[in-house]
């Protein structure tokens, strides 16, 4: 089998584009802009979604799912969540298609126009909150706590797959809460779910932080965030979390009756992520030969591949694999057997390699007779002889694949340590942004016009201000003007 993937050295674009493709994880469609997530894709965002849902609902929440369609006057009622999204929207205007009277084909029927032009959800806070006013009356009736997997559209002008595109997966939580010390509490107890996700079970470390005021949510009185940095310099958003205050609460006219008798406004939160995450555990660990993924996250941890020339060697070498495909399920290891005919073992290999299988097992005629199997690991390409008679074979293996994740996880964190910077001037600013790229760690003086001024200049964004951030008296690295700690800045996807 033949990858042909760029070198990640060489167009990194290119490398990402190419290995999702080849790789059998996604596709572009017909519909511009938008994808098709094919199987073994998919697979991922299942084991993804199975793990999220599990830790969403060891805090309490509850699953539902609201209306794809939005009426337009929703989005009028916060002010600046329509800001926000209007340039993204899209809006059905009509509700019936007829055949054209030349013969050309389907048109809109003009006669069926909506008396209320419907918006396709960019995110679901209007739809949710005119809901939540039905559900809330009382102190009893809160915290309301649900989450819904769905999907969105935002259009977007430039798309990459799973990065950008104008359709996409996620889950979006919407809470409201009797006092604003449990919304607060709330946001930063989700967005710290979400970086343990990500560092233990994507494998990726990430920095908890605070959006600036004009990088936050449109509608939200506070934005923390999980950033992360990609093999080529650049950092991704990888969730977030915001604090709602009651903003939503007055725009839909939500109040409930206290144990006191008053009558009081809720308080709200939402938080989210996307198949962006594919995206991201793309970026992070992959490599010229293809996918690395972790452990807990492949749908396929370990692939056997049976090496033969007879019939009846693939017999006997069969029912060893059997025995060693039943002592690993029980403990809870996916397995695969390659036992295809169509294909030579070499082939199998790449593809298993390109499809980023943690752990693959070479099993011939000399390994039955000496009681032996190969095992080869996707992370480091390395390879060893594992005698059957030394452990059993469920212990060696959990116990690679542990390691396996360690691994990934420590690869990725030196990797950001060593693109994560300290500068102190703008001179520098502009040339280890340039040259090397990563986080950047710098003074900011906290205004908004030296935030876009910084941006227009160099495409650097606050990609966040650190939750555990340390008040450091300086000065500001592109104003000069006094600064009470520093930010990280970077270049984004």
């Amino acid at each position: 089998m033949s990858k042909g993937l760029p070198k990640r050295s060489e167009d990194y674009s290119l490398w990402y584009n190419e290995l999702v493709k080849k790789a059998d994880l996604a596709e572009n469609s017909a519909v511009r802009g938008c994808m098709v997530i094919k199987p073994y894709g998919y697979s991922i965002w299942e084991k993804m979604q199975a793990e999220l849902d599990r830790m969403f609902k060891e805090t309490g929440h509850s699953n539902a799912y609201f209306p794809l369609f939005i009426p337009k006057s929703y989005l009028s009622k916060e002010a600046s969540h329509v800001e926000g999204f209007a340039k993204e929207c899209a809006v059905v205007t009509h509700y019936r298609l007829k055949n054209a009277e030349d013969g050309s084909g389907v048109i809109v029927d003009p006669e069926a126009k909506l008396d209320e032009e419907l918006i396709v959800r960019p995110t679901s806070e209007t739809v949710i909150w005119s809901t939540y006013k039905n559900w809330v009356q009382s102190y009893r009736d809160l915290p309301l706590l649900v989450n819904q997997w769905a999907n969105v559209v935002r259009w977007e002008m430039r798309t990459r797959l799973f990065l950008r595109t104008t359709e996409f997966l996620w889950q979006e939580g919407h809470t409201a809460h009797a006092t604003k010390k449990e919304a607060e509490v709330e946001t930063k107890q989700m967005m710290n779910v979400y970086a343990q996700f990500a560092e233990d079970f994507m494998a990726l470390p990430v920095v908890r932080g605070r959006k600036t005021e004009s990088e936050r949510f449109a509608g939200a009185d506070d934005t923390l965030c999980i950033e992360a940095m990609m093999q080529d310099g650049k950092a991704l958003q990888a969730g977030t979390s915001h604090f709602l205050g009651q903003n939503f609460a007055k725009a839909f006219d939500v109040k409930f009756a206290t144990k006191e008798g008053g009558l009081e406004y809720v308080w709200g939160t939402s938080w989210g992520v996307s198949t962006r995450l594919m995206g991201a555990l793309i970026m992070a660990h992959s490599d010229d030969n293809g996918l690395v993924l972790p452990p807990k996250l492949a749908p396929i941890q370990v692939v056997i591949i049976p090496i033969y020339r007879k019939e009846e060697e693939f017999d006997a070498i069969t029912e060893k694999v059997n025995e060693i495909t039943a002592e690993l399920r029980k403990v809870g290891v996916s397995v695969k057997y390659d036992n295809r005919d169509t294909h030579k073992p070499g082939w199998k290999f790449a593809e298993h390699e390109l499809k980023g299988v943690p752990l693959r097992i070479a099993i011939g005629p000399r390994d039955l007779e000496n009681g032996t199997i190969e095992i080869a690991r996707r992370d480091t390409l390395t390879k060893e002889q594992f005698e059957l008679a030394s452990q059993p074979i469920s212990e060696k293996i959990s116990s690679m694949l542990d390691e396996i994740q360690t691994s990934i996880y420590s690869k990725a964190l030196n990797f950001r340590t060593e693109m994560t910077t300290e500068v102190n001037s703008w001179d520098e600013f502009k040339e280890l942004l340039e040259e090397k790229g990563g986080f950047l760690s710098a003074h900011w003086d906290g205004t908004s016009e030296t935030e876009d001024k910084i941006k227009d200049l160099t495409k650097a964004t606050i990609r966040c201000i650190p939750l555990d951030q340390k008040e450091e008296a300086g000065v500001c690295v592109y104003s000069g003007k006094p600064s009470t700690g520093r930010v990280l800045f970077a270049k984004a996807y």
